[in-house]
C-alpha cells in the first residue's frame, strides 16, 4: 500500500486516551473521509506511578468498554485496523490483559470477529539486571546510573515501544492491535510509516495528534483526522463545529517536551526546526519541512514500586489573622506538629514525613508568594503524614489532631476552631508509590524486547465466539 495512491494516509485519532470519551458521530465523520486506520493512546505517566506499580487502569472499566465498543464496531464495519497504545494507563501486562479481556467481551456482545495482536513490553527485573551489567542501560537526566537495588524496588518495569511491533502485527493480519507501553507518537505514526508516508511527516503528525483534540481550537470537542504524505501532513478536527489553527498545531511540539524543535523517539529524533505551518482553510492546517533523523535504537524504561503509607486530614480557615500571615502560620504549624509527634512517639515514629499544603495560597507550587500579595478570603489546609505502615500514619495523624484543628497563629491568641471537612478527621489514603526508572535501554531494533500474543476470532463460529 503506497501513501501516494489517491492521497495521503488518513488516520482517525478519536481521543487522547481510551476511556476519556469518544463520540460515534466523530468516528463516522473520519470514516466518511476515507480513513485507513483508527489509532489512539490509552495512557501515560501523567497520573503518577501508582498505576504502573499496581498494574491497574486509571479509567473506569465502563468508560474503556464504551470507547472500545464505538471503535471496534467502526473498525470492523469499515474494514480498517484499530491500534491502541499503552493499554490500561501504564501498559503493564496486567493492564494490557485487562484491556484485551474487555475487547473480547465487546466482540462477543457485538458479534465481531477481530484478529487481535497483543503486544507486551513489560520487562523482568532479572533481564534488566543483565542489560545493566552489559552496559546497555544509561540514565536520562537528572537520574543517576542504575543499580540492581533500584531495579529490585520496581514492581513493574515497561519499555516504551516504537511503531515496529504494530507494523509487524498488521502485516501478520491483525485487525486490532492492543499495545503495552508505547510512546504516544509511535502508535499514531505506525500505519502511515507502514503505508509509505514520509518518516518526518508521520512522526510529526503523530506528535501533533497524540492528545486527540487538544491541538484543536475547542479542546473538548472530539478528536482529529491526520492525513500523512511523503513530504507533509494535514490535520483537521473530526467535529464539524471545531477547527485546527496554526498556533494550536505548532504549539503541541511543546506538550510534555522541553525542546520545541526536537523530539526523541525510539530509533531517532524528530526535527521540526524548519517546519512550516499553513492554514489551508478555517478548519485544516498543513505542515511541511519535518525531518526524521535516524539514530541508535533505544527504548525508554519506566519502573515504579510501592512505598510507605499516607493518612490525610483537611481543615478550612477563614480566620483573618491567619489569612494575613499564611507563610508564618505554615512554618509555626509544621514546627508544632513535628514537635508533638517527636515528643509523643520518639523513635517509634521512624522515618516519617509530614507536610502541610495550603490550598488557595501556594499548595501547587510550594513557593513563597511575593510580598504584598493580598490574603485570600479562605484557604484549605491539607495535612499529609507518611509513615512505614497505614496504622502508624493514622496514629501519628490522630496524635496531632487537636493541634491541627485548633492551632493559633500566636500562643497569646484565643484558641481557634477551624472548619474540618470530614469526620472521622483522618482519611487513610493508602500506599504511596514512586517512579524508580528514568533510563533508556539499547536494543538491536524495535522488536527485541516485545512479545506478541494472538487472539484470533476471525474464523470462529458464532457460538464459539460467544464463549471466547
Amino acid at each position: 500500500m503506497a501513501a501516494t495512491r489517491t492521497g495521503g494516509v488518513k488516520v482517525i485519532v478519536p481521543t487522547g486516551a481510551l476511556g476519556a470519551g469518544i463520540r460515534a458521530e466523530h468516528v463516522e465523520a473520519g470514516l466518511a473521509k476515507g480513513a485507513h486506520a483508527i489509532a489512539c493512546d490509552a495512557g501515560s505517566t501523567d497520573s503518577g506511578p501508582s498505576y504502573l506499580a499496581r498494574g491497574v487502569s486509571k479509567w473506569a472499566r465502563e468508560s474503556v468498554k464504551r470507547d472500545l465498543e464505538v471503535l471496534m464496531v467502526a473498525s470492523e464495519k469499515a474494514g480498517i485496523p484499530l491500534l491502541v497504545g499503552t493499554c490500561g494507563t501504564s501498559g503493564a501486562d496486567e493492564a494490557l490483559h485487562w484491556t484485551r479481556d474487555i475487547a473480547l467481551e465487546v466482540a462477543r456482545e457485538q458479534g465481531l470477529r477481530p484478529k487481535i495482536a497483543v503486544l507486551s513490553s513489560e520487562q523482568s527485573r532479572d533481564a534488566m539486571k543483565a542489560r545493566r551489567a552489559e552496559g546497555r542501560i544509561r540514565p536520562l537526566p537528572p537520574s543517576a546510573p542504575l543499580d540492581d537495588a533500584t531495579l529490585e524496588a520496581c514492581d513493574h518495569i515497561v519499555a516504551l515501544m516504537g511503531p515496529e511491533p504494530y507494523i509487524e502485527a498488521l502485516k501478520a493480519g491483525a485487525t486490532i492491535v492492543l499495545g503495552g507501553r508505547t510512546t504516544d507518537t509511535a502508535v499514531l505514526a505506525a500505519v502511515p510509516i507502514m503505508m509509505g508516508a514520509g518518516l518526518g511527516a508521520a512522526w510529526h503528525a503523530g506528535k501533533t495528534a497524540e492528545c486527540g483534540g487538544v491541538c484543536t481550537a475547542v479542546r473538548g470537542d472530539g478528536g482529529v483526522l491526520i492525513e500523512v504524505f511523503e513530504d507533509r501532513f494535514e490535520i483537521e478536527p473530526l467535529s464539524a463545529t471545531n477547527r485546527c489553527e496554526v498556533q494550536g498545531v505548532s504549539a503541541h511540539m511543546l506538550y510534555e517536551n522541553s525542546d520545541p524543535y526536537r523530539l526523541f523517539e525510539p530509533g531517532g529524533v524528530l526535527n521540526v526546526t524548519n517546519a512550516v505551518y499553513t492554514a489551508l482553510d478555517e478548519r485544516r492546517v498543513r505542515v511541511t519541512g519535518s525531518v526524521w533523523e535516524p539514530g541508535p535504537y533505544t527504548m525508554k524504561l519506566e519502573g515504579a514500586g510501592a512505598g510507605p503509607y499516607q493518612t490525610i486530614s483537611l481543615v478550612g480557615i477563614e480566620d483573618p489573622k491567619v489569612l494575613a500571615n499564611l507563610d508564618l502560620f505554615h512554618e509555626r504549624l509544621v514546627e508544632g506538629l513535628r514537635d508533638r509527634i517527636d515528643r509523643t512517639f520518639g523513635a517509634e515514629a521512624g522515618d516519617y514525613d509530614l507536610s502541610v499544603r495550603i490550598y488557595g495560597w501556594n499548595a501547587v507550587s510550594g513557593r513563597r508568594l511575593p510580598a504584598g500579595t493580598p490574603p485570600p478570603p479562605e484557604v484549605g489546609v491539607l495535612l499529609v503524614i507518611t509513615a512505614a505502615t497505614q496504622e502508624l500514619a493514622t496514629r501519628l495523624s490522630k496524635a496531632v489532631n487537636p493541634l491541627f484543628f485548633h492551632f493559633p497563629l500566636s500562643p497569646e491568641l484565643p484558641q481557634p476552631s477551624y472548619g474540618f471537612a470530614f469526620t472521622p478527621a483522618e482519611i487513610e489514603s493508602g500506599q504511596v508509590y514512586k517512579f524508580h526508572l528514568n533510563h533508556v535501554v539499547e536494543t538491536r531494533d524495535g522488536l527485541e524486547l516485545v512479545r506478541t500474543e494472538w487472539v484470533d476470532l476471525s474464523n470462529t463460529p458464532a457460538r464459539e465466539a460467544e464463549h471466547a
